[in-house]
């Protein structure tokens, strides 16, 4: 097709058709859905690929006339029923496995397949005549070799030998002897050499393959009595031959595709019952180490713009590539599950300059009469390359305009690239036109190959005449001619498209944040969720250790056996969570300046938080408590003669440890913990918590993260805990 070589498609194609068994259309005839569900229940097995089938066409048509098969044409309809058997076997589940369970193969494709090899050769041994015919032939090639090194070795012929080789020469075995040979060897000459010499197939080897002849006339007659009683078998089955042949190239159109995919890495998909393109990371086959493109083509009109040799030509083909791909569910490189691609009756290209010498068509000539067959067609997915090719851009402005405005009146989806901005102004007004302008990096120049949706893009004309060698004069005086007017506008597209590269980079990276931020809000939840649950489960096991000892009670009590009865109440009553029992502390109000006592240290009331949480200094370091571990109390003033001192060891080793503890419990521990230390003086502490599920570990480094007088942390050695212990500077 002319569509595929104008969409740099021809290698990815035949590439995909050397996948299938046997020569058939791209497109697969019926309910497309129906079809894409059975390959993609295919994809997700693993099968062998059936062997290479010929066309039953002439099969068919022999049987239909009563005629006799040949051998290998039997063979190919076995290939098939063996194929199909091999995949009744694998008791496949689902879609596919409905399919395969509905053939049923007749006793007489047995009988007949198990005459032929994996190969297609007829099973010789099965037939006791054609098992004795081979063992004659045999012993008569034997005999011919028996022949041919006696008359090598015989002192007679010696002397006439040119060499002691066997040739073979017209289908016939036989020696290279000098003139004369005929007074000691008796034969037929089938040949001359260069040399002069006489190939001759002496008399008894020609009498053994005479006799071999026979043989294999009478083998012969026996493989067509064969050929006659299958045949006839065949005839009788041909609704079912039919029925496979037909149900073959609809399982080679679904295999070929998986496997293909699989073997290049792709993906298939398949067109959407609307007219939306929407391709994310697409790479076009033709293309090696390409850049993945992504492309929102929702409207009716998609008008690229921008730098030279920028890519907008390859764009263009990746769109029309992309949906012809997906018409006929070929496999291709993209992102499948963000990717959306429309349906269309036909899709067609204007890519190609149309000038011909042999036609005598000039360029626009030829693209006029390529719109006029376009302008005919209905819901088709177009395609036009350098719009204003071959004439003034000016006029060729206003006449594009009115054609493409034409084209989506009848339904029409167009792609158009262009160097003319005045086509892209004119058309930028309306809501179903979408601009996108090849990238231009200015620092490196040189084009990006990348994309931006909604812009008008520069063609860098001149850049990229510096860039291919023209001279830095003549590239200037061109500038001065183009006028300072005209290069405003393009400095200011230029600027236009700098702006909205800086905030798409803004956007992406706002957007890997909230992804960020997604995904440890994700994590949190599925942390708390496992929480629950296992609390859950706790609260469960429980209950059912409990109901488990009152009904032992109750079964005691049935019984009316008083003691039993209490050592069941004692034994669930052990099951029970045992209540921590709280202190009464009398509600105390306190105020700042308060002199208070903390454990066994005294301080000054610093601050205070809704009377439930109070900083205290004591001895010039300042710990947040709660009020209810606090005491109130004067500090007594030293006296004169007396000199105390308080002397801590400041080292490692002070230990705190939360195993088997809640999270929460652990926080309240952990807190009351440090608080001490820093009373105490020390500035270093281990922390074991274990390693467990994790969740432990989790809450005591958020704890650690977060508390105001811990300089830093990290896992303890492997002596003291490794990854189950945190060492704490305080």
């Amino acid at each position: 097709m002319q569509i595929v070589s104008q969409l740099d498609l021809d290698e990815h194609i035949a590439e995909f058709q050397s996948f299938f068994s046997r020569n058939t259309n791209l497109y697969i005839e019926g309910d497309q859905e129906l079809h894409f569900r059975y390959i993609k229940a295919l994809d997700k097995l693993e099968f062998k690929a059936p062997p290479k089938v010929a066309d039953f066409s002439n099969i068919k048509l022999h049987l239909k006339k009563n005629g006799i098969l040949n051998f290998e044409q039997i063979f190919e309809i076995v290939k098939v029923v063996r194929y199909f058997r091999y995949l009744k076997n694998r008791q496949i589940d689902g879609l596919l496995g409905e399919w395969i369970s509905k053939f049923e193969f007749d006793e007489r494709f047995l009988e007949i397949e198990k005459y032929f090899t994996n190969d297609g050769k007829f099973e010789e041994n099965l037939d006791a005549d054609l098992f004795g015919l081979s063992q004659r032939i045999q012993e008569q090639k034997s005999n011919i070799s028996s022949s041919l090194k006696r008359l090598t070795s015989s002192a007679k012929l010696s002397s006439y030998l040119m060499d002691t080789q066997l040739h073979y020469v017209n289908d016939e075995d036989c020696l290279l002897v000098r003139g004369g040979f005929n007074h000691v060897l008796k034969g037929a000459v089938v040949g001359r050499s260069t040399s002069g010499g006489f190939f001759v197939s002496p008399d008894s080897i020609m009498k053994a393959k005479e006799k071999i002849r026979f043989i294999n006339q009478e083998r012969e007659a026996i493989f067509y009595s064969y050929a006659k009683e299958f045949s006839t078998a065949l005839i009788q089955l041909q609704a079912f031959i039919n029925f496979i042949d037909k149900e073959f190239t609809r399982f080679d159109n679904y295999q070929a595709r998986v496997l293909f995919a699989k073997s290049k890495n792709l993906k298939i998909i398949k067109s959407q019952s609307n007219s939306k393109i929407i391709l994310h990371d697409f790479k076009h086959p033709a293309l090696h180490n390409a850049k993945a493109v992504s492309v929102d083509f929702s409207k009716s009109i998609l008008m690229i713009t921008g730098v030279n040799a920028g890519g907008k030509t390859m764009l263009l083909k990746s769109i029309l590539a992309a949906a012809y791909m997906a018409k006929y569910i070929i496999p291709m490189n993209l992102d499948e599950h963000k990717s959306k691609i429309g349906s269309f009756k036909s899709i067609l290209s204007i890519i190609d300059d149309p000038q011909n010498v042999k036609n005598d068509i000039s360029t626009f000539a030829g693209r006029m009469k390529e719109f006029s067959h376009i302008t005919k067609q209905k819901q088709a997915l177009v395609g036009v390359d350098e719009i204003e090719l071959g004439t003034d851009s000016d006029e060729a402005a206003a006449l594009f305009k009115v054609i493409l405005d034409d084209l989506i009146k009848k339904g029409q989806k167009i792609v158009v690239t262009t160097h003319h901005k005045r086509l892209a102004a004119l058309m930028a007004d309306r809501d179903d036109v979408e601009l996108m302008a090849a990238i231009y990096d200015a620092n490196l120049r040189k084009p990006t190959y990348e994309f931006m949706q909604g812009i008008i893009g520069k063609s860098y004309a001149f850049e990229t005449a510096s860039r291919y060698g023209i001279a830095p004069s003549i590239v200037k005086e061109a500038k001065s001619v183009y006028g300072d007017n005209s290069e405003k506008l393009n400095l200011l597209i230029e600027r236009g498209s700098e702006l909205e590269r800086e905030l798409k980079n803004k956007h992406k990276r706002v957007d890997e944040k909230l992804q960020s931020l997604r995904d440890k809000e994700r994590e949190l939840k599925e942390l708390k969720d496992s929480l629950f649950k296992e609390l859950d489960e706790q609260k469960k096991a429980l209950k059912q250790s409990y109901d488990i000892a009152i009904n032992e009670a109750k079964t005691a009590a049935r019984a009316g056996d008083t003691k039993a009865i209490h050592r069941a109440m004692n034994k669930a009553n052990k099951k029970l969570p045992k209540k921590e029992e709280q202190t009464i502390v009398p509600h105390r109000t306190y105020k700042i300046g308060d002199e208070v006592k903390y454990h066994t240290q005294k301080g000054t009331i610093k601050a205070l938080k809704s009377n439930k949480e109070a900083i205290i200094e004591i001895n010039g370091m300042t710990v947040r408590v709660k009020t209810q571990h606090l005491k109130p109390t004067k500090i007594l003033k030293p006296k004169p003669q007396t000199d105390l001192k308080l002397q801590v060891e400041k080292k490692a080793g002070l230990k705190c440890d939360l195993h088997g503890l809640r999270a929460s419990e652990a926080c309240d521990l952990l807190d009351k913990f440090l608080s001490d230390a820093l009373i105490n003086g020390w500035d270093e502490v281990i922390v074991y918590h274990g390693i467990g599920t994790g969740k432990l570990s989790y809450a005591v480094k958020n704890f650690l993260q977060a508390h105001p007088s811990v300089e830093k942390f990290e896992d303890a050695p492997q002596h003291l805990g490794g990854f189950g212990a945190k060492i704490v500077w305080l």
